[in-house]
């Protein structure tokens, strides 16, 4: 969602790097495209004149002017500013404190996304070791109590089934005590939303705060919707007294202005970012990461976290024993594109690489998901045996897994070609004494 801002700003710096010593007129010439950049990003611009005063004073100072990579300086810290800017150095974990069962509030406008927001929440809190329970506390949304319903059987995580004309208050309430009876340790309460802030809705919201005491309340907005997402968490927070922010749609075109706003405005921190409908599209908010991302360094902390969830270790030192002694098949293959797929969006995943965002021509490629599907589809309409010997694979053998898969006679050929090729590369990696070899280290 950064795409623009990044270009805007890597063309900046990049300006400055092709000089030695920067004057304060230099510096003060970026800044005003740093500034103008940030405002058509949409952030606030109380936000972005603060922020330019505090990058302004800092660049002018002696460290910059008499460095011997002076643009370097500058990047370093518009880099810190961005960090700071998005809450860096603060605690923005979930405090979920007391004696258990806690309670979490999650709050916000319809169509922000709050009740798959509040599944993503609990999967992530069982994760933790927690049991959670959700609480549909929205009785006027048609099909909303049915909707958490099945997020929760889907999931895995049980779910209060209301009593019927009980209201907010109430359900709130005797999910409380039946919590306590049953040894849940996290409560996680869906709250009702209106197309806008209304007294009626506030006055609601107050209620349930009243019979819970949460330890969090979180507030869902719509990262695409900028400014009138940092107004909505301003108006929360005013009344209500919201504990941190989610933004959801991170991944869609919005400009980033929310992302870069929020905290500044009201003073309480982004926790999680959702990046798309998948119950598994979500993320810890970590204002460096998200900085370095900005400024089109990567993000390799993400992506190693990433990975290590999804791929499993034990099959991961099976399969390097597989490569050293040749025994890759196409069934170890398509094993490891699900686990690819589990890692997110290819396209995310490239964002997180530092430095692959720069190189020429690869803004205007985009990774093709539907490419994977195809690739699983082949191998899994394959035989046992083809899996293991493709030899095998014949004229008669490959139109039956291009009907098989919805694909053509040539994509087979394509995928065994491709396929070849791959073994010989890591079988002539594997020879050369290399250490944590992987199929995906090479093109196929």
């Amino acid at each position: 969602m950064f795409e623009t801002l990044t270009e805007r700003l890597d063309h900046v710096f990049k300006k400055l790097k092709g000089r030695g010593k920067l004057s304060e007129k230099d510096i003060k010439d970026a800044l005003r495209e740093v500034r103008l950049a940030l405002l058509e990003a949409d952030v606030n611009y109380k936000v972005v004149k603060d922020f330019i005063t505090g990058v302004e004073e800092k660049a002018t100072g002696q460290e910059v002017t008499a460095s011997l990579i002076p643009a370097q300086q500058v990047i370093k810290i518009v880099h810190e500013e961005l960090i700071s800017l998005m809450g860096g150095g603060e605690d923005n974990s979930l405090k979920l404190s007391g004696s258990p069962p806690s309670s979490i509030m999650v709050v916000g406008l319809q169509g922000s996304g709050k009740t798959t927001t509040a599944g993503k929440l609990a999967s992530y809190l069982r994760e933790k070791n927690r049991n959670p329970y959700l609480v549909p506390a929205d009785p006027y949304r048609p099909a909303a109590i049915e909707q958490l319903r099945k997020l929760g059987e889907t999931l895995g995580i049980d779910c209060y089934a209301p009593q019927k004309n009980d209201d907010p208050v109430q359900i709130v309430a005797k999910a409380l005590k039946l919590a306590r009876s049953q040894n849940f340790d996290a409560l996680i309460f869906d709250t009702a939303g209106r197309l806008h802030i209304d007294e009626e809705l506030m006055e609601e919201l107050l209620g349930i705060k009243k019979v819970l005491n949460p330890s969090e309340i979180l507030l869902v907005a719509d990262a695409m919707t900028g400014q009138d997402a940092v107004n909505v968490a301003k108006g929360f927070n005013d009344v209500v007294g919201i504990t941190g922010v989610i933004l959801t749609k991170m991944d869609g075109d919005a400009r980033g202005g929310a992302a870069l706003s929020i905290k500044a405005v009201t003073q309480k921190p982004i926790k999680f970012i959702g990046t798309g409908e998948k119950l598994d599209a979500w993320e810890s908010f970590h204002p460096d990461r998200m900085a370095s991302r900005i400024l089109g360094m990567g993000d390799v902390l993400s992506l190693i976290e990433k990975a290590q969830s999804a791929f499993d270790e034990r099959q991961a030192e099976a399969l390097e024993k597989k490569l050293r002694k040749d025994e890759f098949t196409l069934e170890d293959f398509r094993d490891q594109l699900r686990q690819i797929k589990k890692m997110g969006p290819l396209e995310d995943i490239l964002g997180m690489i530092p430095g692959l965002g720069k190189l020429k021509g690869i803004k205007n490629m985009r990774p093709d998901e539907k490419q994977l599907v195809r690739l699983d589809a082949m191998v899994s309409s394959m035989t046992a045996k083809e899996r293991r010997n493709p030899r095998i694979i014949n004229g008669s053998r490959r139109l039956r897994i291009a009907k098989g898969s919805g694909t053509t006679v040539q994509d087979v050929n394509r995928l065994l070609k491709q396929f070849a090729m791959t073994k010989k590369m890591i079988k002539q990696v594997s020879k050369r004494g290399g250490k944590g070899i992987s199929p995906a280290m090479f093109p196929l």
